[in-house]
């Protein structure tokens, strides 16, 4: 499995990659994606967290890598993130199965490197 380090290597090369050809409206949305995520009413560990649901049920694996890293980083415990995992669950039903099981994996690993 792909450790956080290299997946947050790997997205940022890729984003590089993306700004050398981004027009105007791209370089907005990737900044508003970036800016979402940020404290406001609702703290940034709370937005990691429904950017993990959304993610699950949306099955995009390194979506999820993403923000269980970020969820993590806000100060998420492992605690809330497998009962954001519940929900996501429930929200996708069987086939978000697998997407919670990754989910899983890259909690665990983040825990077992310190």
């Amino acid at each position: 499995m792909e450790s956080t380090q290299e997946s947050a290597k790997r997205r940022r090369a890729r984003n590089e990659l993306v700004m050398g050809y981004a027009d105007l409206p791209m370089r907005r949305f990737f900044a508003l994606d970036h800016d979402a995520y940020e404290d406001g009413v609702l703290p940034k560990t709370t937005k990691e967290l429904l950017g993990l649901v959304a993610s699950t049920v949306l099955r995009c694996d390194d979506c999820i890598h993403y923000h269980v890293a970020e969820a993590i980083s806000a100060g998420a415990t492992a605690e809330e993130i497998a009962e954001t995992l519940g929900i996501a669950l429930v929200i996708g039903g069987s086939i978000a199965i697998p997407h919670v099981r990754r989910a899983f994996e890259i909690l665990h690993a983040i825990e077992e490197s310190g």
